[in-house]
């Protein structure tokens, strides 16, 4: 079942009721994140960074804490690219779903891996994307408590379905706009097309005058301007 027609629905629902998560960037500044969940994989990530490297883009990378201890090099090999970091748990488990305890002990071993793998210390890793979207209040009180950023979107092709590559670059053309944050998959699941539909998307998305960012940057603008309101 593809629920792609529902996500800008969700947005704008969710994103009020839920202020502390970052579901979009200023949208007074043209910049856009590119993130990429699910990785690192031997062998979409790869033919990512090829692409990222050959047009000089910064993305974000949500990782899970598995595949970085599967995988360290090329988890290394993104670090050394300066792409934004963050975590998707050790394992994709919705997060509701776990106990506290749980649910802390697989962020802290996924801090550890990269810790272990990119020499990143855990306070400068502290964006956690919920893996599938995924979250209750009580989720996101812990998350704060323990000093977590939770980072959601806003726009999400819904690359995992394979509805094909001309589908997802379609559906984030259609909807991208100053500060969106765009969510695709260099897993298992949707990797597979990564690094084609990155190629196809970038050469109109810097046309248009946008800017690729890290989450950082993003959440920056955005507290800035909840600063100054």
């Amino acid at each position: 079942m593809q629920l792609y027609p529902l996500f800008p629905i969700l947005h704008s629902i969710l994103k009020p009721i839920f202020p502390d998560c970052l579901w979009e960037g200023d949208r007074h500044w043209k910049t856009i994140a590119l993130t990429f969940d699910d990785g690192p994989h031997p062998q979409y990530t790869p033919q990512l960074l090829q692409v990222l490297d050959r047009y000089r883009i910064t993305a974000n990378f949500f990782w899970l804490g598995a595949c970085v201890n599967r995988w360290p090099a090329i988890a290394k090999s993104v670090c050394d690219r300066k792409h934004g970091i963050g975590l998707h748990g050790f394992e994709h488990h919705n997060f509701p779903m776990l106990a506290p305890h749980d649910l802390k002990l697989s962020l802290e071993k996924t801090q550890a891996a990269i810790s272990r793998t990119c020499n990143l210390q855990p306070p400068q890793v502290r964006y956690v994307r919920p893996p599938n979207g995924l979250f209750t209040p009580k989720t996101l009180q812990y998350l704060r408590q323990w000093n977590y950023i939770t980072v959601m979107w806003s726009i999400v092709p819904e690359d995992w379905q394979r509805p094909g590559i001309t589908t997802v670059v379609r559906r984030v053309l259609e909807n991208v706009k100053n500060g969106s944050i765009i969510v695709l998959h260099d897993g298992d699941c949707g990797g597979e097309d990564v690094a084609k539909i990155t190629d196809i998307l970038l050469p109109p998305l810097l046309q248009q005058g946008y800017q690729f960012v890290t989450i950082d940057t993003l959440w920056q603008q955005a507290k800035g301007k909840k600063i100054n309101d």
